[in-house]
């Protein structure tokens, strides 16, 4: 019955903080829609930004900063990823390890966004 994801919703603590690091570290778009929405794309998906205490109807049942945990593939190779952070002053909280990606085997290592959500970035 489904066939791909479209988008998700993060909820954040400040929306121009988000949008930099996104924008910046992870290399993603950051584009205004709709009446004051902000969204990050890359490839074919979308992040839709939810201000706390701002958020658009009807939205998750408890809207939290910092909640989620969130893999995202890269195609550059890792060691070129850590030296990217390390530029950002990113620290790596784990990785390189081994894990299963919904594709299989994948190389992971994770850092925390301004709203302290984990970031695994990985490749396969």
């Amino acid at each position: 019955m489904i066939e791909s994801m479209d988008h998700i919703v993060l909820t954040v603590r400040s929306i121009e903080k988000t949008s930099k690091f996104y924008s910046q570290v992870m290399g993603m778009q950051v584009v205004n829609f709709g009446e004051g929405r902000t969204a990050l794309t890359f490839g074919k998906q979308k992040i839709n930004l939810h201000e706390l205490g701002k958020e658009f109807e009807p939205k998750a049942m408890n809207p939290l900063p910092g909640s989620e945990d969130l893999c995202f593939i890269t195609n550059w190779n890792l060691n070129k990823v850590i030296e990217h952070l390390r530029r950002y002053e990113i620290p790596i909280e784990e990785g390189t390890v081994s894990r299963t990606g919904a594709l299989g085997p994948i190389t992971s290592i994770y850092i925390r966004d301004p709203d302290k959500n984990l970031i695994e970035i990985s490749n396969y």
